[in-house]
């Protein structure tokens, strides 16, 4: 088994944050009996210490992934979290031009999963959901895919207000821009196109950076998570211009 080390963004005797990679599981899960490896335990192993979670990114999703080092700590995280205190920003690779910004209210229906969310209600309400975006950069390739004559993508930057399940994919989606590498919510000619033109094997979303008051100090953190090599190679094959945004 090939065995890497985390990246570790921030650590304190409360706190650790990594900078998780995609196609790492938070942690183990009935969606994939065969993975071993766990970004819950590889970072407890790291740093020779038990991490409580206290939040989630999709095993597709790349970024900051918080741990708690206590339960105590966790508790009050939670907190922060359910009072929507913290602040999430992502970066994001989508079909075509978006605005210039805008917001996407628009409830959410729960999604289930007929393995891990067997005792869901399946009759809950939809939920409110807010999502924040504005477009960092854009490109066109001269490739037609499905109707569209020629391939255009636009760099975004995500703020999700609440945290819904799949928020963000699923908003993207209904506002006709869906997120690249998608399989669940996407755009399949894209996908098609992107993994046999450019070898995309990946959800081109990342979580950038997150910003709370630290649980016990009550200072104000901001961690964030630099792009890996696998997502910011993607944007230079798409000739997506991070010289005007960073």
């Amino acid at each position: 088994m090939l065995f890497f080390m985390l990246e570790i963004l921030f650590q304190d005797e409360s706190l650790v944050a990594i900078n998780k990679p995609s196609g790492l599981l938070v942690h183990r899960s009935a969606i994939d009996h065969y993975e071993t490896r766990f970004a819950m335990q590889m970072t407890r192993d790291q740093i020779g210490q038990h991490v409580f979670p206290v939040h989630r990114l999709d095993k597709p999703t790349s970024g900051v992934l918080l741990f708690a080092l206590s339960s105590e700590v966790a508790n009050l995280l939670t907190k922060q979290f359910t009072a929507t205190t913290m602040h999430k920003t992502y970066w994001a690779v989508v079909r075509g031009y978006t605005s210039d910004s805008g917001v996407v209210d628009s409830d959410l229906q729960e999604e289930w999963d007929k393995m891990t969310d067997k005792f869901v209600d399946k009759d809950k309400p939809a939920q409110s959901a807010v999502t924040h975006y504005e477009r960092l950069a854009t490109t066109e390739l001269p490739f037609p895919v499905g109707r569209y004559e020629t391939a255009r993508y636009s760099l975004v930057e995500l703020q999700p207000k609440t945290g819904r399940k799949h928020q963000l994919r699923r908003h993207m989606k209904r506002i006709f821009h869906p997120i690249v590498g998608d399989t669940s919510h996407g755009d399949g000619k894209q996908n098609a196109f992107l993994r046999e033109q450019f070898g995309l094997d990946r959800l081109m979303l990342h979580a950038k950076s997150i910003g709370f008051r630290h649980p016990v100090t009550g200072e104000a953190l901001c961690i964030e998570a630099g792009l890996s090599e696998d997502f910011s190679g993607v944007l230079g094959q798409l000739q997506l211009d991070l010289g005007r945004v960073l």
